[in-house]
């Protein structure tokens, strides 16, 4: 588990095809690793990853076939800066919320434009999604634990202060630039459990419908 408060940015130093997986080697920049073990996870661009090997100056990676297919990881390169956050532990301080590494799909940045100090950034999620992104509600954009200003259909508004833009990638979004989205875990969890008993039946993982909910004693005549 993570909180999306991102503690330092990395760089893809090798990427090594491995039987159609890929390894990474990923140089962790002031992200201390006096701590971290063989083992251990670490959000990358806000993908949950398991250490595999300690160079000393980061850490390698494999990535899965799964994992290709359903992140912006596969797109990454040499000289590629990636955002990076260790698990937390018990003690830690959840500034963010709490985010479990799994991505739940691809997004893309519509626009950005200077809003006093800050900057505003439209980001479009893919329409099975939107129903999860909520006015106020959180998300994760690449590792990092964002509030969400506005929504409109599949897009929506993040306001990014000087402080994450240094301290992460956001600076280097573009319009088209495609991003990780994590979705808060407690909408997730709450339409499956909207399902009722229907949950347990083939056929109901895709989502809610009226019927469903009426079925489950949700809606009233």
């Amino acid at each position: 588990m993570f909180t999306g408060i991102i503690e330092a940015v990395g760089q893809i130093a090798a990427l090594q095809p491995s039987g159609g997986d890929l390894r990474l080697r990923i140089k962790s920049g002031k992200l201390p690793l006096d701590d971290v073990a063989l083992g251990d996870s670490i959000a990358t661009n806000g993908v949950c990853l398991t250490v595999t090997e300690l160079p000393g100056d980061g850490y390698w990676a494999d990535v899965s076939r799964e994992t290709l297919d359903f992140t912006t990881l596969g797109q990454l390169t040499v000289g590629s800066r990636v955002n990076l956050e260790r698990a937390l532990t018990p003690a830690s301080r959840l500034g963010g919320h709490i985010v479990s590494g799994h991505v739940d799909g691809v997004g893309e940045v519509v626009k950005s434009y200077e809003d006093g100090r800050s900057i505003r950034f439209v980001l479009r999620a893919p329409d099975h999604l939107a129903r999860y992104i909520a006015h106020k509600g959180s998300i994760c954009i690449d590792g990092t634990s964002l509030t969400v200003n506005a929504v409109d259909g599949a897009e929506f508004d993040l306001n990014i202060i000087p402080q994450t833009m240094a301290e992460t990638v956001f600076g280097e979004y573009r319009p088209g630039s495609r991003v990780n989205l994590e979705v808060d875990v407690i909408a997730r969890y709450l339409e499956r459990l909207l399902q009722g008993d229907a949950a347990a039946q083939a056929g109901h993982g895709a989502g809610l419908s009226l019927a469903t909910l009426a079925e489950n004693g949700y809606l009233r005549s």
